[in-house]
């Protein structure tokens, strides 16, 4: 774990036992305030965008909507973070990480007392693209605060234990969503989440002074533009064509999105100051690694969206045991993330990043839909768990892969791009699912939609076969992020 610095003027005797809590906290190590901060921040970003889709039926049956309003609460949050989380870099860099990170913490919690007292869908979403705000801001924040604060190995560990934390959030969201969902109401997945963002707030108070900003910095203004209004557009023409149909408008506004996306593409290789420094992808382990990335977390939020659906509109369940199920894949990173680490820093990622998500999709295709009563524990948990192993054979060479795959200076960049890519691919493939559903979810519609993110890992699978090299990812660098314990 991280090698944390000695504290100055730590108060003993019976002053120490005076002070309590509070002026411990105040002598901490400056790492280690820092590295609270940023977790905890980060975690309750990374939370959210899971913890809402077991809320998503309940939420349905009191405000209405059907699937359409359930991508969007989903997809909301997503495009505001996807659209966001570049820029909020160069925003950060501009005007300082803690007053960026504390204007991401207010305006999280302010998304997230909406979302709370949200008298229709309109309003709801309006929560949700609020609460994306400012979780664009609080992820790329608490990095540049790590990267500012520790140096040399002790950042690749920083940075490792940062992603086991966030990632740990990520796989025990849907479970908490269902027991908060059964045992006070969808709307206290909100309001809960509001707390420790005030907490959080408190705490940046309690941080010593950072290093200044570099005011020479400069915001790809042109660029967040086109990327927003790219993904936007794009985004509302497939969720809403799930419920229009494929009108005039809609095509146009796909048409639009896409135009956007490849002039976002183009402008990135001109812009004197690129929101995605074009120079990282010509790094053939870096692409290799966000290209898989994109893969792999497209079909997780695809399955991940269909399952928590189903589960309970199609068969029935309540929210909390449709969260029991997810639980395979937080037990199995507990187990093996360390091992399949360790070994992945051995022998190389290929070998994990080609086998992880061909069981990733296995798992999917052994859920079997059954419309003459469909059984948890026979039809959904066995393949729940091939599904686990093959995520947690992915997830922690994936993230070392893409950290060891340029320079130390640049990690904080490249840990960025990676989550952008991530939430991107997300973004889309949750705006999908009403298309690919036909609207509506049933037995077919489920089956058909696994079969789609099934895919979706295979295709990752053969890019990161034919790309990566039996060696990539062997450096030093990937060494200290797997024995960090990233998830």
């Amino acid at each position: 774990m991280i090698a944390m610095q000695p504290s100055a003027g730590v108060v003993l005797g019976t002053s120490a036992g005076r002070a309590g809590p509070l002026l411990k906290w105040r002598d901490a190590a400056p790492t280690s305030r820092v590295m609270v901060v940023a977790v905890m921040v980060s975690m309750v970003a990374f939370l959210d965008s899971t913890v809402v889709n077991l809320a998503l039926p309940a939420t349905e049956r009191d405000l209405g909507g059907g699937l359409c309003l359930q991508q969007w609460v989903v997809d909301g949050y997503l495009l505001a973070l996807a659209a966001a989380i570049l820029p909020g870099g160069s925003i950060a860099d501009l005007f300082g990480r803690v007053p960026v990170m504390r204007f991401g913490l207010v305006a999280f919690g302010a998304g997230s007392v909406l979302a709370a007292t949200a008298a229709s869908p309109g309003m709801l979403i309006a929560g949700r693209l609020i609460q994306g705000l400012g979780a664009a801001f609080l992820v790329p924040g608490s990095l540049a605060m790590i990267n500012s604060t520790f140096d040399g190995a002790h950042r690749h560990a920083a940075i490792g234990t940062w992603t086991a934390w966030t990632g740990t959030a990520f796989a025990l969201g849907p479970l908490l969503g269902g027991l908060a969902v059964d045992l006070l109401g969808w709307r206290w997945i909100y309001a809960l989440s509001a707390i420790p963002m005030v907490i959080g707030f408190a705490l940046t108070f309690w941080l010593r002074a950072m290093p200044r900003p570099a005011r020479h910095a400069n915001l790809d203004v042109a660029g967040a533009a086109l990327s927003a209004a790219g993904l936007a557009a794009t985004v509302y023409a497939l969720i809403e064509s799930g419920r229009h149909g494929w009108h005039p408008g809609l095509v146009a506004s796909l048409i639009v999105g896409i135009v956007a996306l490849l002039a976002f593409v183009a402008w990135q290789r001109r812009a004197p100051h690129p929101l995605v420094p074009p120079g990282l992808f010509a790094v053939r382990d870096f692409a290799s690694a966000n290209l898989t990335t994109a893969f792999v977390y497209g079909a997780t939020a695809m399955g991940s969206l269909a399952i928590a659906l189903y589960t309970q509109e199609v068969a029935g369940y309540c929210a909390t045991v449709a969260g029991l199920v997810t639980l395979p894949t937080p037990t199995m990173s507990f187990l093996l993330a360390r091992r399949v680490g360790a070994r992945a820093a051995r022998i190389g990622p290929r070998f994990f990043l080609t086998t992880g998500p061909l069981l990733a999709g296995i798992g999917l295709l052994l859920i079997r839909p059954s419309a003459h009563g469909f059984n948890i524990v026979t039809h959904l948990l066995p393949g729940m768990t091939v599904l686990a192993i093959g995520l947690v054979l992915t997830s922690t060479p994936l993230t070392a892969l893409n950290l060891a795959s340029v320079e130390p200076s640049r990690s904080g960049i490249a840990a960025a791009v990676q989550n952008a890519v991530g939430r991107t691919s997300a973004l889309t493939a949750v705006a999908s699912v009403g298309l690919i559903a036909a609207g509506t979810l049933t037995d077919t519609s489920f089956a058909r939609l696994l079969q789609v993110a099934a895919v979706l890992f295979f295709i990752g699978a053969l890019v990161s076969g034919l790309r990566l090299a039996k060696s990539s990812g062997t450096t030093e660098s990937a060494r200290v992020e797997v024995a960090a314990g990233v998830p």
